[in-house]
């Protein structure tokens, strides 16, 4: 990817240029405002999304900036010296001397989001080497093929499109089903029930057809739609038969021998 930054007036004016042939940049003219710029790729948005997210800048807290996150000064010694406690005393935080430093005593929460950043918290931050905020890109728009969308499009996976263009199928299938129209999505549907009405008739009058002679086969006999249904376990039962009458045909062959060898 790429990144150009420049003046908006400039950027706006390179964009009008060629409406003629894209007319389609039209849409991005309203959002050159502040200071933005551009970054043109052919990769993965998604992929881009997340190289320009992880790359930012720790900032420390400037006097009079809102608070984008919440900051906490951590239990620590601060190694600062004694004639540093005013600080600490403006922020309420306690404190104690530990050999000639200060020491912090608990976690203190000194600046919520949305607070604007005092001159006490600004300079105590600073003096700790405590940098709370980060710089760095924010994705306003993306422009892709002609469309301009939030970046909370780029969170849809193909298995949400997936899944939400099934269910329209269904949506579509059990309208045309319930309307009797035809459609791509209910043709299926419809072959399927119309051979269950097809089954449905022919048990119930004489007329036979060759994938209905299974179904009224096992309505006449259902004891074959049992032994048709289990014959797995009817083999497993008979294996400990025939392994028990080995075992009684080795006991009666070893009484033979003892009796044989009684008589000798």
């Amino acid at each position: 990817a790429e990144l150009v930054m420049g003046k908006n007036t400039m950027m706006r004016k390179v964009i009008v240029s060629v409406l003629e042939q894209y007319p389609t940049l039209e849409k991005v003219l309203p959002h050159i405002k502040e200071n933005v710029g551009f970054v043109f790729t052919k990769h993965d948005l998604q992929d881009i999304r997340k190289a320009i997210n992880e790359n930012v800048v720790e900032a420390p807290a400037k006097s009079g900036a809102i608070a984008p996150v919440s900051v906490t000064i951590p239990k620590q010694n601060t190694g600062l010296g004694p004639e540093k406690t005013s600080f600490f005393q403006a922020l309420a935080i306690p404190t104690k001397i530990t050999r000639g430093t200060i020491e912090i005593l608990n976690d203190v929460p000194i600046i919520q989001p949305g607070d604007k950043v005092g001159a006490s918290e600004a300079t105590l931050l600073t003096m700790l080497k405590i940098y709370p905020f980060t710089y760095g890109l924010v994705i306003r728009q993306v422009y892709d093929q002609g469309s301009l969308y939030e970046p909370l499009v780029l969170d849809i996976t193909t298995e949400d499109v997936i899944s939400k263009f099934m269910s329209g199928v269904r949506n579509v299938a059990a309208v045309s089903l319930a309307t009797d129209h035809p459609t791509a999505a209910s043709i299926p549907h419809a072959l399927a029930n119309a051979f269950k009405n097809l089954l449905a008739l022919s048990v119930a009058t004489d007329y036979t057809f060759k994938e209905s002679e299974h179904i009224k086969a096992v309505l006449a006999d259902p004891s074959k739609f049992a032994a048709a249904a289990a014959p797995a376990p009817a083999a497993e039962d008979k294996k400990p038969e025939e392994k028990k009458e080995e075992v009684v045909e080795e006991d009666s062959g070893s009484d033979s021998d003892i009796g044989m060898g009684l008589f000798d």
